[in-house]
């Protein structure tokens, strides 16, 4: 797996952007992506359609050469950790989870996260809440028009379509404003929408190799 990555600045502090879906805030120590959708397969599977387990294996192996590339100490989750309770594909996700006790784990809820108490612990969750603001910069799930601090998002998978004179591409993306940057969805087993993105801003696309702006 090749970690392409980028800075940018965000209100005076760095941030690393990376073609896997993640960015790290260095001063912080903070690895944060967005929309993991874990037991998305499983749920398919429960329910006729049959889909290998692969792709959610495909992105904890993802997870683990980032932790293992910036050693965080802060793993923030910007929402839809989950994409449909608890099943076969949690409990893997839970084993994977143990393999990293020092790592503090913020999940920001997203749509997708209907927690029990029993799914809250079993996930070994050091924070949970609707929101996190550290330094200025608030995590939420989904832009909140009413906050005034820059907001770090998901939610909407953003990815934007290249045209060339022989044919169309659409690739994820990371959206810079200057309110907001949104994430790319984490999981590869997710859509992009390429209408419902901030239509002014700086685009950072990436690919297996490279990440660019445009």
């Amino acid at each position: 797996m090749n970690i392409a990555t980028k800075n940018i600045t965000l209100n005076n502090e760095i941030f690393t952007l990376t073609n896997q879906r993640a960015a790290f805030w260095k001063k912080e120590k903070a690895l944060i992506l967005s929309d993991l959708h874990i037991g998305k397969t499983a749920h398919f599977r429960k329910n006729g359609i049959a889909l290998a387990n692969h792709i959610m294996k495909s992105d904890l192996e993802r997870l683990s050469v980032l932790i293992e590339y910036f050693q965080p100490e802060k793993f923030i989750v910007v929402g839809d950790l989950l994409h449909a309770g608890d099943n076969s594909d949690v409990d893997e996700f839970c084993s994977w989870r143990n393999q990293y006790p020092d790592l503090h784990f913020f999940l920001i809820k997203g749509n997708h996260d209907r927690l029990s108490a029993a799914l809250e612990k079993k996930l070994c969750l050091n924070f949970k809440s609707e929101s996190l603001t550290i330094e200025g910069f608030t995590f939420v799930h989904d832009f909140d028009k009413n906050l005034s601090e820059f907001q770090i998002t998901g939610h909407i998978h953003p990815g934007v379509v290249l045209n060339s004179a022989v044919k169309s591409i659409r690739l994820p993306c990371f959206v810079q404003t200057n309110n907001q940057l949104l994430l790319p969805a984490f999981s590869e087993f997710t859509g992009l929408d390429t209408k419902n993105i901030p239509k002014s801003g700086k685009f950072y696309v990436f690919t297996d190799s490279e990440i660019h702006e445009i």
